[in-house]
């Protein structure tokens, strides 16, 4: 601009250009800054709102607590009250229904105990009567056993003709059919065993002799003493009764050979019921 009335020219100032960026800048930063504060005063604002309504809500929740703990206080008294108790004979009946509670349970384990004691010693007689029905249980078939052979000795337990012609009484092929003709008790036996060259054996009231074996054929010989008479029974067969008659009233004798070994026989004396016994010597 000229200045006509002093003829010289003024020139306007303007402000640089980098301290306007600046100014721009810093408008800017205040701006975030203003928005960043409104937001967190916002926050702020809510979070203390909900503090506040918690606090609240704890604060009602804590009345409910304390009022239900005073009426059930109120109740334990009233009830105390009414049971004529005081707080301390409550405490004492409740300490004493826990002693007898332990009380309980302590006998209650001893019972248990007691009861598997009984029970294992009922098990040991259980083991016991057991073992004593096994035995009972093996006597009973050893009996069965015996009575069958019994009856099997029975069965074969025959009648033969003698070698004097008469028919003989039942005959005894071994040791166990001779017992049951001893158990009939129908006539006297005497067992014996006569062995080659040995002297006459007493044998009842009369005296046999072994003279003679023949084990592959089954036959023997001997001799027979009775009232002072000497009979020959010569070449006789196992079983086979051997008959003579003895005593003041002849009787019936039967001599019976049921196992011949080499020179060695085994036998026995069958006798009637009146016959004389032998005399027994001291």
């Amino acid at each position: 601009m000229s200045d006509g009335m002093n003829g010289s020219t003024v020139v306007e100032s303007k402000p640089p250009m980098w301290l306007i960026g600046v100014a721009v800048g810093g408008l800017v930063l205040g701006l975030g800054a203003l928005g960043w504060s409104l937001a967190l005063q916002n926050h702020l604002t809510t979070t203390q709102q909900n503090l506040d309504a918690a606090n609240k809500q704890n604060t009602v929740l804590s009345g409910k607590i304390q009022d239900t703990n005073d009426r059930m206080r109120a109740q334990v008294q009233a009830l105390a009250q009414n049971a004529g108790m005081t707080q301390k004979q409550l405490e004492d009946k409740s300490n004493l229904l826990i002693a007898k509670q332990k009380d309980a349970d302590a006998l209650a384990k001893k019972l248990q105990a007691e009861q598997a004691q009984t029970a294992q010693q009922v098990g040991a007689v259980q083991n016991d009567v057991s073992s004593v029905k096994t035995d009972v249980g093996g006597v009973k078939t050893d009996v069965a056993t015996t009575q069958a052979d019994l009856a099997t000795a029975k069965s074969q337990l025959t009648r033969v003709m003698g070698d004097a012609g008469v028919m003989s009484g039942l005959i005894a092929t071994n040791h166990d059919e001779l017992e049951e003709l001893k158990h009939r008790g129908d006539r006297n036996y005497y067992e014996f065993t006569l062995n080659k060259g040995a002297p006459a054996q007493n044998v009842g009231t009369i005296k046999l002799e072994l003279k003679k074996v023949d084990q592959k054929r089954s036959k023997y010989t001997l001799e027979v003493s009775a009232d002072d008479k000497n009979i020959e029974k010569k070449d006789k067969n196992l079983d086979e009764p051997v008959q003579f008659y003895s005593g003041k009233s002849p009787a019936l004798f039967e001599v019976v050979v049921n196992n011949i070994n080499k020179n060695q026989v085994t036998g026995y004396l069958s006798t009637p019921k009146g016959a004389p016994a032998p005399i027994s010597v001291p």
